[in-house]
């Protein structure tokens, strides 16, 4: 069988004067089609830098990943960002939505690079405008909109890709709590439509509203199972009372 990603003993090592410090210390993970997953720690526990590394932006200093069952772990610059545009929809905790533009451009925009056609690329927005509710904004300045309806906008621009995986980091890191919840909420709704959502966060309630947790610590995977296990929830408070 061939995982929608497949990482195997990765390890990516910095070198901090004569000190190595090991980011990620023989990380195996594997994801599958459809799945909901959150990749949960706290900060230095790895996160962000597996982040980077399933999401073609960054490669691992040993070891293989494989997307799509193709091995991307000794792709050069170029290379990677060609699967990255056509594999990866990602969602940041900032919007990164350009100001002068309306929201409908806004969600073209990637499209415009990727070379799609002006009539695909409008069916394309509008489509995935109306799949996070905001088809009836899309003549609207971002500066219009909640903060909110912002980061619908950008999950709208990661959908329009027709992405193999939504790769969001901290989405709702800028929002206040009820909003937050229903942008994890529209997450939700995605996956249960079929879309594979990759979740990074630091934030232990967030990371139990995906329906797989991957926690780590010190680069290392110490819980990777069912977000409602009572495991997971013993693991995070273990790491809540080291901290």
């Amino acid at each position: 069988m061939t995982h929608l990603i497949e990482l195997r003993d990765i390890y990516k090592i910095y070198q901090m004067g004569d000190e190595e410090v090991h980011a990620l210390d023989g990380v195996s993970l594997t994801i599958d089609q459809g799945e909901f997953v959150a990749v949960v720690g706290s900060s230095g526990s790895g996160k962000s830098t597996a982040m980077n590394i399933i999401g073609c932006l960054d490669v691992p200093t040993s070891g293989t990943y494989h997307l799509g069952g193709v091995d991307v772990s000794t792709m050069g610059d170029d290379q990677q960002a060609e699967i990255r545009n056509r594999m990866l929809g990602f969602v940041f905790q900032q919007y990164n939505l350009i100001p002068k533009l309306t929201v409908l451009e806004n969600v073209e925009l990637p499209l415009l690079y990727a070379g799609v056609s002006a009539s695909e690329r409008r069916s394309r927005a509008v489509e995935a405008l109306d799949r996070v509710g905001l088809a009836d904004k899309r003549r609207n300045l971002p500066s219009q909109l909640s903060g909110g309806q912002q980061q619908r906008v950008s999950i709208a621009r990661a959908l329009a890709g027709k992405p193999s995986v939504i790769l969001a980091d901290e989405p709702t890191g800028a929002l206040d709590s009820r909003t937050g919840r229903e942008v994890l909420g529209f997450l939700q709704k995605l996956n249960r439509e079929g879309d594979t959502v990759v979740l990074i966060t630091h934030d232990n309630a967030i990371a139990r509203k995906a329906r797989r947790i991957v926690r780590l610590q010190d680069g290392r995977i110490i819980y990777d199972g069912d977000a409602a296990d009572p495991k997971a929830v013993v693991r995070a408070e273990e790491e809540e009372a080291e901290a």
